[in-house]
């Protein structure tokens, strides 16, 4: 699989509800310094795609908006509709809405995916 695929196959089983960062997604799949080639491989996806891009955000909880501003709009009335608070500031409270899973699952979700 390549490191896009890996990204797609980990973001697809985010739980509706629930956030990573481009960071963790990074880390998760052994890249511990390619949060960027995350963002870069979720801005590549087609608008009708079944990978959950909104349920990746900045490692600070907000969004990323250096794409095009009409995504992080999108972004964020996905995430709302799937029941994720906001502050008053637009973070999102990371220690109640991130996915926390090992490195162990992270890794049997990406050799499922690729069988």
């Amino acid at each position: 699989m390549t490191f896009n695929e890996q990204v797609y196959a980990l973001v697809r089983n985010i739980p509706s509800g629930k956030v990573l960062s481009y960071g963790r997604v990074a880390w998760l799949l052994g890249i511990p310094k390619g949060a960027r080639a995350v963002g870069w491989a979720l801005h590549g996806l087609p608008e009708a795609t079944d990978v959950p891009w909104q349920r990746v955000i900045s490692a600070k909880g907000y969004i990323s908006n250096k794409s095009t501003p009409y995504a992080a709009a999108i972004q964020r009335v996905r995430l709302d509709a799937e029941g994720i608070a906001f502050d008053a500031t637009d973070h999102v409270d990371l220690v109640r809405f991130m996915w926390t899973p090992s490195i162990w699952e992270a890794r049997a979700i990406i050799e499922a995916a690729a069988h």
